[in-house]
């Protein structure tokens, strides 16, 4: 049990170092390709990994947008078998047309392992803090 809340966590650090760091490649590769994400400052639900990489590469090129950083804090893990969902606060710094804008939101995680053992990112949504 011990190894697999470590496994987790280290997925879960992955993801949010990799979008810490605007590093996209690292970032997606942290998703299943089937994962879905609910965003706040979305209309809708993105269905899949490539949907929220299409919308990632319209932000950029529209808005300029670019991760400067992220800060994860009040961490909690809830183990379930083959799938484990993470929750935590975040604090994310990002440039929107060169300017930076500091948000709070808090993020539910939904991690499967699969079949090679490592943990997969298969739902995020991301909601304001109040």
């Amino acid at each position: 049990m011990e190894h697999t809340h470590t496994a987790v966590l280290a997925a879960a650090d992955s993801l949010v170092d990799a979008f810490s760091r605007h590093d996209r490649e690292r970032y997606f590769a942290a998703f299943s390709k089937d994962a879905t994400f609910i965003f706040h400052n979305l209309d809708r639900p993105l269905r899949s990994r490539a949907a929220y990489e299409a919308e990632w590469s319209l932000w950029e090129t529209r808005d300029g947008f670019k991760v400067l950083a992220c800060r994860s804090s009040d961490r909690h893990l809830q183990l379930l078998g083959n799938v484990a969902i993470f929750t935590h606060s975040v604090e994310t710094q990002v440039e929107f047309g060169g300017e930076a804008v500091t948000s709070q939101e808090r993020e539910t995680i939904v991690f499967e392992k699969q079949q090679d053992g490592n943990w997969l990112a298969v739902h995020e949504h991301l909601s304001r803090a109040s």
